[in-house]
């Protein structure tokens, strides 16, 4: 494919090893990098983007999942910011096998959140009778950050957040000592704080969250 030839060349032809090394650092060394900021690495998407844009279209999902299984993270953020480009409404019902793909494959926090908040959560929104067999599957795999997706998926959902599910995944994992669920369920909590802050207080209250959960749901509620 000429838009992933192209694309690649360009991106490694921008590589900076000394960039890179912190980069690998801060991912806790999961991943491989080419050491190319996110500004430069959208830059340099874009280009490749406009001058392939037809072939793109014709075979998105197919070119991200080659992007996704490369090495370097660099190349898995190209992925999910080509499906996040082009899904928008556009979604098919057996994208759902794509979606939970990339969450459970070279999976960080740095992939999922982006995945579960804008093509999981987009997903859900168009075709809503999904969302409760979906979210049931990932909530009881035990798989963490499919997990970890079922409870922030509804971050850009705003004031049409579905709060009885998200009540019902932050009791669901209440008691787990995994940090990435803690902070899911604070941090799903926080952002809808914005919407019903009343709503959320008298939830935490209400439920035994573990401190860290706790800490982050309140943080924003005066």
């Amino acid at each position: 494919m000429n838009f992933i030839t192209d694309l690649e060349n360009s991106l490694r032809s921008n590589s900076n090893r000394e960039t890179a090394i912190p980069m690998e650092n801060y991912m806790k060394n999961n991943f491989d990098f080419l050491g190319i900021k996110t500004d430069e690495r959208r830059t340099i998407f874009k280009a490749n983007y406009e001058k392939y844009k037809s072939e793109i279209k014709a075979d998105f999902r197919n070119i991200a999942c080659e992007l996704f299984n490369k090495n370097e993270r660099e190349f898995h953020q190209c992925a999910i910011d080509l499906l996040v480009k082009e899904f928008k409404k556009n979604y098919v019902l057996e994208d759902i096998k794509l979606i939970e793909n990339l969450i459970i494959t070279n999976s960080w926090w740095d992939s999922v959140d982006v995945v579960a908040k804008y093509l999981l959560g987009g997903y859900l929104q168009q075709f809503p009778n999904e969302t409760y067999p979906v979210i049931e599957r990932f909530s009881n795999s035990n798989t963490m950050w499919l997990n970890r997706s079922a409870i922030i998926f509804q971050l850009s959902y705003k004031d049409k957040t579905n709060f009885e599910l998200l009540k019902s995944e932050c009791e669901k994992h209440r008691e787990s000592n995994e940090f990435f669920i803690q902070k899911a369920i604070g941090w799903a909590l926080r952002d809808y704080s914005r919407f019903n802050p009343i709503g959320v207080t008298n939830f935490v209250n209400a439920t035994n969250l573990k401190p860290l959960s706790k800490r982050e749901a309140l943080r924003n509620i005066k």
